[in-house]
């Protein structure tokens, strides 16, 4: 903590590199959390683990920043529903069907969602830089989940990484742009927002603690799944948003978003080293088109300076 209030304190000092180490975090959180599931954990259970102890960690942020709830109720509980609960839940159900690095470059396509709202529902142009950009991030998909054999995934797998796309995607679409809240404060109660709506789904009083007690297999090693669990909590969540505040407040809303594409590099070589996940060739170019399509919509599409940077996953 005052790691990072001393880099609040001085807007130049490293902000670049922090910004590296919220997409090391961000990316490192599946390819953990993936163990704790393969363990007999359920996806939801473990999504809601890592929301209910990031809101723990981050409750002092809530309590300084409690005038926000009078303010913004409609932007926090949107941000808790869709970009918090809605995208944690469907990625963590996504990874226990289909390799991580597939299922964070399909969230990827939140921006191209955007922009197809835009387009097809509300009817309003968009740019052909833009429409370049979905014609690049679908022939990238097209290429990840290689349609021209059959789909090598779990459907189902896909179509929650979809889901967890098409959730980012509402947040944006759905809130007020005029709308402005403390980073902090947006983090800290999306995570505490998000905890409670997963809860309904996920009922934690059902989690069998024993399981968090036993070992977890990682990297061909038997790991205490609590080493697991703790780097979802600490690393994947409260250190990479608190790192992603800094980046975004230190550095242009364009250069944090452009960093922010490396959490699916990360989820690749971390799910590769530690999993033993593999994506082949043709898929690792289309994962580089749908990271370059999404990066073109993502800076044509509206947005609101420094929020699109604190959604990773």
């Amino acid at each position: 903590m005052s790691t990072v209030r001393s880099l609040l304190q001085h807007p130049r000092s490293g902000a670049l590199a922090v910004a590296v180490a919220s997409a090391f975090c961000f990316g490192g959180s599946g390819p953990f959390a993936k163990p704790l599931i393969n363990a007999g954990i359920p996806p939801l259970q473990v999504a809601w683990l890592r929301l209910a102890g990031g809101a723990l960690l981050m409750l002092p942020f809530a309590v300084r920043h409690a005038a926000v709830v009078r303010r913004e109720p409609k932007l926090l509980l949107g941000y808790g529903v869709f970009a918090v609960a809605g995208v944690q839940a469907c990625y963590f159900a996504a990874i226990a069907r289909i390799p991580v690095s597939v299922a964070l470059l399909i969230e990827f396509l939140g921006p191209v969602l955007v922009l197809g709202w835009i387009r097809f529902v509300q009817r309003r142009p968009v740019s052909r830089s833009a429409a370049v950009g979905v014609v690049v991030a679908l022939a990238g998909l097209a290429c990840v989940v290689e349609v021209w054999s059959g789909l090598t995934f779990d459907p189902l797998g896909l179509l929650l990484g979809l889901a967890a796309a098409a959730c980012q995607a509402a947040y944006f679409v759905l809130s007020d742009s005029r709308a402005e809240a403390d980073p902090r404060a947006l983090t800290s109660y999306g995570l505490l927002v998000g905890a409670l709506v997963v809860a309904v789904i996920a009922r934690p009083w059902e989690i069998e603690w024993s399981r968090l007690a036993g070992q977890v297999q990682l990297a061909g090693y038997a790991v205490p799944a609590l080493v697991c669990a703790a780097w979802v909590v600490l690393v994947g969540t409260v250190l990479a948003y608190l790192t992603g505040i800094v980046a975004v407040r230190r550095l242009s809303a364009p250069v944090a978003g452009a960093v922010a594409f490396l959490e699916p590099v990360v989820a690749t070589v971390l799910a590769w080293s530690l999993l033993a996940e593999h994506l082949g060739p043709v898929q690792l170019v289309g994962g580089a088109l749908i990271l370059a399509g999404a990066f073109i919509a993502q800076r044509t599409a509206p947005d609101k300076p420094g929020e699109r940077e604190l959604l990773g996953v």
